[in-house]
């Protein structure tokens, strides 16, 4: 290990809860760290999935080896391989120029930069601000991210996700090929990479089938078993993706094909739940504030009220998301994106109202289908860096991995002669003073806590994954500042108490009566709105769900 300070018990906690360290993480160190290889190996398992999940998703895993100087890649039963993949991300460009054909890629890339295939013109602009940001021939470099970057990588992953997990159908790729085709192409491979991250399994259909109308493709929620059927659209604009003024519109209102848009899919019979993705495709402001709604997704939520309040509507049901990605307009830029869920004829979503935590929590796991897309979307620009979800710093920078809750350790450079040997209790992060504070207990029983500096890459990946970084998956307390989110953070922590446990912390409360009466999760949940309503006096508050 790196130089480390011992932490004296009367100082103040590195945490910066304010309190003294041996009130606050000190605690820890008072317990006997003692935990079966089993737990141990449990815990460890548990966080490793968790990071992977945060950097590829929550379909299949990566499925990959280096050997004899080749890295080696299964995508779906075909195995791919080079000697030049430094990261994932070098799979994906060589990926999708073999899955397109080098011949069709050389052909496009000889005619001038205007008149080529658009996904050809996003190659090139990538290319130019990768070298423009390279320090070293080989180096593994990290830059951010641009609209050229962002619009082929997500397509990119998108193309492998579907090949990976479900099948990379030609009629796909040749759509693709075809610039007339390629804009709906493209966003039907977004969204698809958007529903394997946020844990659903895809059915596609048959494309020949020219017997009725049908979706895009199906979905079926891993998590709740729920079948849904998707229809996703983008405007068309002359001049973007390959629209001309032939199959393009000129129309600066970006409203002005919605409830086209919308209408169309509900026409297409559907024997499951609905979902329905409708792109902007608008320019951004150029003033507009990162917290602020543009003026034109204000409209379009009006016109979506007003259509639900139709004729036309009713009998139906869809969750909406209304969507504007603006890679594509800005390749040198910062890339902007903005997603609007919607309730179509479901009342109780994602509409302003003052309900109890418990309320809002429930209506949660009602939606819960719907949450997790709109959360995949804050995930869509993020790509594995790595092969089999390591974390970047170990494996670019040469970094030391972080200690694992559990393990023991023998640290130097204290002060100790010989250094001195003990199991991790307790760690966190100082972002400030880029240093992890490590308590340890010595197998003599002394507890110490230490201090390790952190480079700015290994910050990069504990500001990733920090609810997993130490070894074990569990949410921090520190920064909950609104009661749905406190509320949450009590029901994980109590997710495993024994029954008794927690009719014995309402005992006195409650009539023991009412509490023999509740089921498990309603005590946990009495428990822990009560535990909120005490440090957020108000019971209830406005929430979106």
């Amino acid at each position: 290990m790196d130089s480390r300070e011992k932490i004296g018990r009367n100082e103040l906690c590195p945490c910066d809860s304010g309190h003294k360290f041996k009130h606050c993480h000190g605690l820890l160190l008072d317990h006997s760290s003692g935990s079966s290889n089993t737990t141990l190996s449990r815990s460890r398992l548990e966080a490793s999935e968790y990071i992977r999940r945060q950097q590829q998703g929550s379909g299949r895993p990566i499925i990959a080896l280096n050997a004899s100087d080749q890295q080696i890649v299964v995508v779906g039963n075909r195995i791919y391989s080079s000697d030049k993949w430094l990261t994932f991300i070098d799979f994906l460009e060589d990926y999708v120029k073999q899955l397109l054909g080098p011949d069709w890629g050389n052909s496009e890339m000889r005619k001038p930069y205007g008149e080529r295939h658009t996904l050809l013109q996003w190659y090139e602009t990538k290319g130019l601000q990768q070298q423009a940001s390279r320090d070293s021939i080989g180096a593994v470099k990290t830059m951010s991210p641009t609209g050229a970057s962002a619009a082929y990588y997500s397509l990119a992953y998108g193309l492998y996700l579907l090949a990976h997990n479900v099948e990379l159908q030609a009629k796909l790729l040749n759509r693709i090929r075809d610039p007339r085709n390629f804009q709906g192409a493209y966003y039907e491979v977004l969204i698809a990479n958007i529903l394997i991250r946020a844990g659903f399994e895809l059915v596609l259909e048959d494309e020949d089938d020219r017997t009725s109308k049908h979706c895009e493709f199906a979905a079926i929620s891993k998590q709740t078993g729920e079948r849904y059927w998707i229809e996703a659209k983008m405007k068309a604009v002359d001049g973007l993706l390959g629209k001309t003024s032939n199959d393009g519109s000129a129309d600066p209102n970006p409203t002005s094909h919605l409830i086209r848009h919308i209408t169309g899919a509900l026409a297409k019979p559907a024997d499951a739940k609905r979902l329905i993705f409708i792109d902007m495709n608008a320019e951004f402001p150029a003033d507009l504030k990162e917290s602020e709604l543009p003026n034109f997704f204000k409209s379009a939520e009006r016109r979506l009220i007003k259509f639900e309040q139709s004729n036309e509507s009713q009998g139906f049901e869809a969750y909406v998301f209304l969507t504007n990605l603006t890679f594509h307009r800005r390749l040198d830029d910062h890339p902007t994106m903005l997603v609007m869920p919607f309730g179509l004829n479901k009342p109780d979503f994602n509409r302003p109202r003052v309900m109890s935590v418990s309320d809002a929590y429930k209506l949660e796991l009602k939606h819960v289908e719907a949450l997790n897309i709109t959360n995949a979307f804050g995930q869509l620009l993020v790509l594995p860096a790595t092969f089999n979800g390591e974390l970047p710093a170990e494996v670019f920078n040469g970094a030391r991995a972080p200690v694992k809750l559990g393990q023991s350790y023998c640290f130097e450079g204290i002060g100790v002669e010989g250094g001195v040997t003990g199991a991790v209790t307790t760690a966190t992060v100082v972002e400030s003073e880029k240093a992890a504070y490590i308590g340890i207990r010595t197998s003599d029983g002394r507890s110490m806590i230490l201090k390790e500096s952190m480079s700015d890459a290994q910050l990069i990946d504990y500001r990733a994954h920090g609810d997993a970084y130490f070894g074990e998956v569990g949410p921090v307390p520190q920064g909950i500042e609104t009661p749905l989110k406190y509320f949450k953070f009590l029901m994980n922590a109590y997710s495993k108490s024994p029954r008794e446990t927690l009719i014995g912390l309402m005992a006195g409360r409650i009539s023991g009566s009412a509490l023999a009466a509740m089921s498990d999760e309603d005590l946990r949940i009495t428990y822990c709105e009560g535990m909120t309503s005490a440090k957020f006096p108000q019971s209830s508050r406005k929430v979106p769900i």
